[in-house]
Formats: C-alpha cells, sequence, structure tokens
C-alpha cells in the first residue's frame, strides 16, 4: 500500500519559517520525481518545488529564494524548508510521488500552513 505522509504544518507568523515533511511507503522512492503542491481556498492546486529522481530542483517564481526542496533516498523523504514566510503561503501542502516509468502518481492528504499575525 503506498502512503505519503506529511507532517510539519501549522500557524506561524509572517517572516517566521517551517519546515515540511513527507515521509513515502510502499514505493520504489529512488526512482520517483517528488514534489510539493499547495492549494489555497478558491484556488487551484499549485508546483510549490519538485527535485526529480536525478536531483534537479525546480521551483515556482513565488517561492524561489525562500524555499528549499531537498530528499533523502535512504530514509525515504522530502523536506520543504520555508523561510521569510508570508500571509500568501497560506494553503494546505500536498506530497507528490510520480514515476513515468511506472505511470504511477501519488498523493499525500496534506498538511495546513496559516501565515497569520
Amino acid at each position: 500500500q503506498v502512503q505519503l505522509v506529511e507532517s510539519g504544518g501549522g500557524l506561524v507568523q509572517p517572516g517566521g519559517s517551517l519546515r515540511l515533511s513527507c515521509v513515502a511507503s510502499g514505493i520504489d522512492f529512488r526512482f520517483y520525481d517528488m514534489g510539493w503542491y499547495r492549494q489555497a481556498p478558491g484556488e487551484q492546486r499549485e508546483l510549490v518545488a519538485g527535485v526529480t529522481n536525478g536531483g534537479d530542483i525546480n521551483y515556482a517564481d513565488s517561492v524561489k529564494g525562500r524555499f528549499t526542496i531537498s530528499r533523502d533516498n535512504v530514509k525515504k523523504l522530502i523536506y520543504l524548508q520555508m523561510n521569510s514566510l508570508k500571509p500568501e503561503d497560506t494553503a494546505i501542502y500536498y506530497c507528490n510521488a510520480k514515476a513515468y516509468r511506472y505511470g504511477t502518481n501519488y498523493w499525500g492528504t496534506g498538511t495546513l500552513v496559516t501565515v497569520s499575525s
């Protein structure tokens, strides 16, 4: 059974930091491209940051210079370090795993990040 379990969300003041984690089970993690997406109320889900199985990284323009994605293939984890948080970063953050070789695409259940004073 495939599971992606996110953690680390919460309430933080503007300018603060949070680190999200996503642990994967039931997949051959080394073959998967991993990513963080977010969805704010009334908005579409959008890519925040992604890291391929080869280690290539990309970010949404809105988070460049503030967020850092990383992966640990041994622990089957990805992280999203979020600094200088803004109220517009408020959203549910979802972990995603996709493998083109298998044609598979999995989602976690999400973790809520609220940036407010």
